[in-house]
């Protein structure tokens, strides 16, 4: 509200239009009063004012110059004016926005726009979809895994029933389902909940703990199935999405981001995997989601796992297995219980160190020393011999059993390799078909957790010197781990 004080007009920020000093509760002029105010105290002015007829004053005063001062008075006039009545519109304007048509209560506009209808699209690949629409027509074939386990005796032989979270994602409308071995390989009981409310008692198929993948199944009939995409398709910088289980709790949540790489290698307690990494939020439980492309393909097995492994309190890091790394090895264990075309070479491996190069007068430090080759297996009937040095595999440096390992998993039974190795003081080359896990052994590693990863990892830190000192001690250390 402006004020008059001395012909002088200020602007207060008071809503009672009140100065420093004055009562809040005073009753104050309104605009009205204060321009009658203004009107007499000029015409009581120019009452007073000499007219022009009148004598000059004595003593040398100067007359006033009335139609100067006149025409300063109308400017001064208008400008007071045009002043009092933008305060008068603003304040006009500012009790009618807070009391409406004179009534106490408050006005509040709602919008009156209509939702937005998210049409379900059917997934063909060549579409791109919108988040709203990728999740609509996603989200029915997600679900979400509750499982409840045994822990490891303790020193006194107790144990205690533990529980987990997780995702997956329906592969067959059968009841098929996808998620990761570390979700479900060790689980008593495995419950499936799905977006209806629904939820069902999980059979476990089989798994493969080196690839981190598992199947499971409920008793069901015309479930709505997810499209597997190509993930070599997939490029950094492009759009994915993952739709899941964070903390267990915030079930059917979707995130996203993009792939910051497509061909990660991460190393997770002595193995080696292939990732996808995105900027996507990935939590404990979003284990065994779906990641997709823009198109609603699955692309990617999302794992937490590795995320919180490898990425700690980082945050924009999170890792998805690639789809057509496992998507062979899924319909395998669908069909048998578990990976049964899985390469596999018959050795008992070991990294090569420039300590055992010493021992062992060997010119070569890296690589994978070959302890021991099983009889009748694919390194067997390729030639390869105990106290051979794996250098390379189809022109790929080995320089240790992780990079082996790594490079093994693309591989299927029947794949052919040349295998560079150091034997008698040179290199030369070597042909190596690949040979298939026999079943016993993959059905037990489909079954059950499986420690021949760690402890053939661990070999670098036993011996008094760090390492094995002689061939033999590392064939009994390996001795029924072979790979």
């Amino acid at each position: 509200m402006y004020n008059d004080e001395q012909n002088l007009y200020h602007y207060t920020y008071r809503k009672d239009g009140t100065e420093p000093g004055q009562r809040y509760d005073a009753k104050q002029p309104s605009v009205d009063d204060q321009i009658n105010s203004y009107r007499q105290q000029q015409e009581q002015q120019a009452s007073q004012q000499p007219l022009e007829n009148q004598p000059q004053p004595q003593g040398g005063q100067k007359p006033h110059k009335s139609g100067k001062n006149r025409v300063g008075l109308k400017i001064a006039s208008l400008a007071l004016v045009c002043a009092l009545l933008g305060g008068l519109v603003g304040g006009g304007t500012a009790y009618l926005v807070g009391n409406h048509s004179g009534s106490d209560t408050t006005e509040v506009n709602v919008s009156n726009r209509k939702p937005t209808e998210i049409q379900v699209k059917t997934v063909d690949g060549k579409t791109p979809m919108t988040d709203a629409e990728l999740y609509a027509s996603n989200v029915n074939s997600v679900v979400a895994i509750n499982i409840t386990a045994t822990s490891e005796p303790n020193f006194f032989g107790q144990t205690t029933e533990t529980a987990g979270a997780g995702s997956g994602f329906i592969l067959t409308p059968d009841g098929y389902i996808v998620t990761n071995y570390h979700v479900v390989g060790d689980a008593d009981t495995v419950k499936v909940t799905l977006y209806n409310g629904d939820t069902y008692d999980a059979q476990y198929i089989g798994g493969d703990e080196d690839y981190d993948i598992a199947v499971i199944k409920i008793d069901a009939a015309n479930l709505p199935n997810l499209t597997l995409g190509n993930s070599d398709s997939l490029n950094v910088g492009d759009y994915v999405l993952a739709i899941g289980n964070p903390l267990g709790d915030l079930t059917f949540s979707m995130s996203e981001g993009i792939a910051s790489s497509v061909n990660r290698t991460i190393d997770v307690e002595g193995t080696p995997f292939n990732m996808i990494q995105v900027t996507a939020a990935i939590n404990p439980g979003n284990s065994g989601g779906p990641l997709f492309n823009e198109y609603g393909e699955v692309v990617g097995i999302v794992s937490a796992k590795y995320s919180s492994y490898a990425s700690q309190s980082v945050e924009g890091l999170g890792f998805a297995i690639p789809i057509n790394d496992v998507a062979a090895m899924i319909q395998d264990i669908m069909t048998n219980g578990y990976v049964s075309n899985k390469a596999y070479l018959g050795i008992t491996p070991n990294t090569m160190t420039e300590q055992m190069a010493a021992q062992y007068r060997y010119d070569v430090t890296k690589g994978v020393f070959i302890c021991s080759v099983e009889e009748g297996s694919a390194a067997d009937k390729a030639g390869l011999k105990m106290g051979d040095v794996i250098m390379k595999v189809d022109g790929t440096d080995v320089d240790s059993y992780q990079d082996l390992v790594a490079l093994k998993k693309k591989y299927s039974a029947g794949d052919e390799s040349t295998f560079t190795i150091y034997r008698d003081g040179q290199q030369q080359e070597v042909s190596v078909t690949w040979g298939a896990v026999p079943a016993d052994q993959a059905a037990e590693n489909s079954s059950s957790q499986s420690q021949q990863n760690q402890n053939d990892s661990s070999n670098s830190n036993n011996g008094s010197n760090g390492y094995y000192t002689n061939p033999w001690d590392i064939f009994n250390y390996y001795f029924g781990n072979q790979r």
